[in-house]
């Protein structure tokens, strides 16, 4: 067997595994062959933007007849991501022991692919809420979840009211060639407040708004005013309503903040004149024009990936951080009305001084209250703005949307690739902070992606039009098989380190491929009940389960389109084995394991769980 000189994930090698906080001491062990016959071995550390630093280690003994052991005990001061590798001297001269893959390392002559190790290092007492850790996020699509029949007032003539609740949202362009996305199904915040029973029942502790500020398309991302609720959703005692008798069931709200960019059609830009007031297009006189940024005064303006329908923000205004996050702004104020929290939209399109005053206003105003950025990438490697990003370094995202492990989870499903799995989410469980990890936003499908049944069961619709989509429906099997993917897709997503995301009405089986057949209104009383069903048992094991919160992820097996992993604290164990065979398997478990109980499907024989085809085993031990 080959010698492995480090292994970053191996705790023999490095004590503490992931990130690590500014100034906590780690010990780090490097294995050499005796046959090297090394005088020296260096822990070589760079900050992001730095040069290597080597550390001297030292000489700790021998492992085996024919293995010496150098170590060191350090401490990185400074917040920041930085690179680490080990140097060694030989009779040979020097060279270095790099990563080869998932964490192992090898030496530097014998791979052609080889990398530095990542450290993340967190601000020194960087914490997340704790109310969300263990609990379950639900994604709401205003207009489409539920409409409580209240009279609307003051609703722009220019709306398209729907009458026909599940209908096929508008997708084709007008006379004009233009989809205005201004037809509206009537879901509000009444109705919203109206399921809360239901949504308890789901074990929900968290409900995250897709925008609800005044604006004139369905999807709201084009703000009109940050202080109004919109009219067909309701107003501010809605709201508070909504909020206080949320609260009251355990469940706290986060709002949508798209803080990027407005609508044209807006009090502040007013392209076409609705409003009283001088946008910035109407004069350069406008309270708003030093928040835009005008090429050619007023109809050449830069914005939203070339939507003039949404000119962009300078987020570097300081009036418009002010309007923003300072003292009796927008922040403040919906915190204060009973939001618990933000997802701010296109993260990575604000600047660092924009949301490190955001999340100063917000903690601020809710200590613990919840910022969390749309990231699509992992979030410790983003570049943007010309830089590396800091977003779970302490000073500003709590969390992000963990599009890797959705990633992951749909791959599996689909494909059966194990090993891509499980490579995957080692790589995010290691690289996150710990504190970030365990209030991640784990969602399988949201407003901008296709819906995960259709996703994992569906043709793919890669350069397919509108039309295409549309037309498309799962055919029965495949629908089924779907079905039973999703139910595995959902214990992987409960069950993993982080929080699951359910978009509504993936519980009730609904399909669709991209915006807007991801965005029909949710089936009331033609719901798949026995998949709600399902996810309330995983809710109830979430709830029973205190190991869900904060539990440490350890990996068993990912091979032969099978993964097993268990989540490990002081107050017990789960383990989670996901077969994606179609055939059934027998799994030999570990001799710990061999007494552990099913807490959902599988049966335990001799040391062995049988899981039937394209499904699971929850245990308890």
């Amino acid at each position: 067997m080959a010698l492995i000189p480090f292994n970053s994930r191996d705790c023999f090698f490095k004590d503490k595994f992931g990130s690590v906080e500014a100034g906590e001491r780690i010990h780090l062990r490097l294995l050499l062959p005796r046959s090297f016959c090394c005088s020296a071995a260096y822990f070589m550390l760079r900050a992001d933007d730095g040069s290597f630093v080597g550390r001297e280690m030292y000489w700790a003994g021998m492992s085996g007849d024919d293995c010496e052991i150098w170590d060191i005990f350090t401490a990185v001061e400074e917040p920041g991501l930085y690179w680490y590798h080990f140097d060694y001297c030989s009779s040979y001269g020097r060279s270095s022991v790099l990563e080869v893959k998932d964490g192992v390392g090898g030496f530097s002559g014998g791979f052609s692919a080889r990398n530095d190790w990542q450290l993340t290092v967190t601000e020194k007492g960087f914490k997340t809420p704790e109310w969300l850790k263990g609990g379950i996020i639900y994604q709401i699509f205003p207009d489409r979840f539920f409409s409580s029949g209240k009279e609307k007032k003051n609703v722009p003539s220019d709306r398209v009211l729907r009458s026909d609740w599940g209908g096929e949202p508008q997708w084709r362009p007008d006379s004009e060639g233009r989809v205005r996305n201004n037809d509206f199904f009537g879901g509000d915040l009444e109705g919203i407040r109206l399921k809360l029973p239901y949504l308890k029942s789901l074990g929900v502790n968290c409900i995250y708004l897709n925008p609800i500020f005044e604006s004139h398309s369905n999807h709201r991302y084009d703000t009109a005013d940050y202080g109004k609720i919109d009219p067909l959703l309701g107003d501010e005692k809605d709201f508070k309503k909504l909020c206080a008798e949320a609260g009251e069931n355990g469940i706290r709200i986060i709002l949508d903040g798209v803080f990027s960019h407005t609508g044209d059609d807006s009090v502040y830009f007013n392209r076409k004149n609705r409003y009283n007031t001088l946008g910035a297009y109407n004069s350069k006189e406008s309270p708003y024009y030093s928040w835009y940024k005008f090429r050619n005064y007023p109809d050449d303006y830069q914005c939203w990936w070339g939507f003039v329908t949404l000119p962009e923000v300078t987020e570097e205004c300081e009036d418009y951080r002010r309007f923003i996050n300072g003292r009796g702004g927008i922040v403040e104020k919906w915190l204060r009305a009973g939001a618990s929290g933000f997802r701010l939209d296109v993260a990575d399109e604000l600047p660092d001084v924009f949301i490190d005053e955001l999340r100063a206003r917000l903690k601020k105003t809710k200590p613990d209250a919840l910022l969390m950025g749309e990231v699509w990438e992992d979030a410790t490697t983003k570049h943007s703005y010309g830089s590396r990003r800091r977003y779970l370094l302490g000073s500003q995202f709590d969390s992000v949307m963990n599009y890797p492990f959705a990633e992951a989870v749909l791959g599996f499903c689909r494909t059966g690739g194990a090993e891509e799995f499980m490579s995957s989410v080692m790589r995010i469980v290691e690289n996150y902070p710990k504190q970030c990890l365990d209030v991640m936003m784990n969602h399988i499908g949201t407003h901008d992606t296709q819906r995960a049944v259709t996703r994992i069961a569906g043709e793919s619709c890669e350069y397919r039009d509108r039309g295409w989509q549309s037309a498309q429906r799962l055919g029965k099997e495949a629908y089924e098989k779907g079905i039973r993917l999703l139910k595995c897709a959902a214990v992987l997503q409960f069950t993993l380190p982080g929080v699951p995301s359910v978009y509504y009405g993936d519980e009730a089986g609904m399909q669709g491929y991209k915006d807007p057949f991801n965005r029909f209104c949710y089936p009331w009383g033609g719901e798949r009940k026995e998949l709600a069903d399902f996810y309330r048992a995983l809710g109830k094991i979430r709830r029973e389960n205190p190991v869900f919160k904060k539990g440490a992820f350890y990996p068993i097996s990912s091979v032969m389109g099978c993964v097993a992993y268990r989540r490990k604290d002081e107050t017990g164990e789960i383990a989670v084995i996901v077969n994606r065979n179609e055939h059934p398997i027998n799994y030999r478990l570990p001799e710990d394991l061999r007494s552990a109980k099913p807490l959902m499907r599988g049966t335990v024989t001799n040391g062995e769980v049988c899981i039937e085809g394209c499904s699971f085993t929850i245990l308890s031990k």
